[in-house]
């Protein structure tokens, strides 16, 4: 594929999600990439974090692993990490990384990572509500937990 300007890049819907075994606690995400009839799954995990860390790490790593520009349709289904990135972002940027109220942002390293990643590509926001039978997101969910045990098999 040409890396000329008029190239349309390529078509990815990802799905991704986080999980917590306590909050904070044992943590793991998941990432399912889907492009052009190929699939990739991706998971990983922490010994301590928190929910909201695992969702964001969701995203960012599920974007990392695109090594080119891409159109992504992204699915989460968590409101932290939608609203997040689609307003508040922007003014805590503005703010020198504080919130409305004067205080740091919460997860400022990842948020900043997700800006990075997210300023690579040209993104479509889709929230799904969790545990509701999306195919997608029951399967990122999987490979968050997948995540976990890994992290708890040492």
């Amino acid at each position: 594929m040409s890396d000329a300007p008029s190239s349309t890049p390529p078509a990815v819907e990802m799905w991704t999600d986080g999980a917590c075994k306590g909050n904070p606690g044992v943590g793991g995400w998941g990432a399912l990439l889907r492009s052009n009839g190929h699939e990739r799954e991706l998971f990983g995990g922490e010994a301590v974090t928190t929910n909201n860390r695992m969702e964001l790490t969701a995203v960012i790593e599920g974007l990392r692993a695109l090594n080119q520009q891409c159109r992504v349709d992204l699915h989460v289904d968590s409101q932290y990490v939608m609203q997040g990135v689609t307003k508040w972002i922007a003014g805590w940027k503005r703010n020198g990384w504080r919130t409305a109220d004067k205080k740091p942002v919460k997860n400022q390293d990842l948020w900043q990572a997700l800006d990075e990643q997210v300023a690579r590509h040209a993104i479509s926001w889709h929230w799904v509500k969790g545990h509701a039978g999306d195919p997608g997101n029951e399967r990122a969910d999987q490979l968050a937990n997948k995540g976990v045990d890994e992290v708890r098999a040492g």
